[in-house]
């Protein structure tokens, strides 16, 4: 990924709601937080960092919907990873559900990885 191109923003979604914006910034925060608990057991880097989160919409009641990835569509983890994410996200406070919903388009790439992640990973 080239300087001049940004990552997306996997907040994005979560501008149109009716929860205050403080609320909405310690969510969002702690949410982030809390998948970045979540590895994949391959790769020693947390599925944040590693670019597996497409997006995360906040609902007016609360609900987490998280649209996300795995490094590959036969991850040996793949029957497995959702649960972990929902576990993650759900411990977080004010959070009255979590929905995870897998997808594999666009395929995930190592340039979604974090320069974090990279360095982790060995390849800085």
């Amino acid at each position: 990924m080239s300087d001049t191109e940004t990552k997306p923003d996997v907040r994005e979604g979560i501008i149109n709601t009716a929860i205050p914006p403080e609320e909405v910034a310690r969510l969002s925060d702690d949410i982030i937080a809390a998948l970045k608990t979540v590895y994949d057991p391959e790769i020693p880097s947390d599925i944040f960092e590693l670019g597996l989160i497409y997006k995360i919409d906040i609902e007016d009641d609360r609900t987490v919907k998280i649209v996300m990835t795995l490094t590959a569509p036969g991850c040996p983890v793949a029957g497995e990873m959702p649960g972990w994410v929902e576990n993650a996200v759900g411990s977080v406070e004010g959070v009255s559900g979590v929905e995870v919903e897998m997808s594999f388009d666009p395929p995930w790439t190592p340039d979604r990885m974090s320069e974090e992640a990279q360095v982790a990973v060995g390849w800085y």
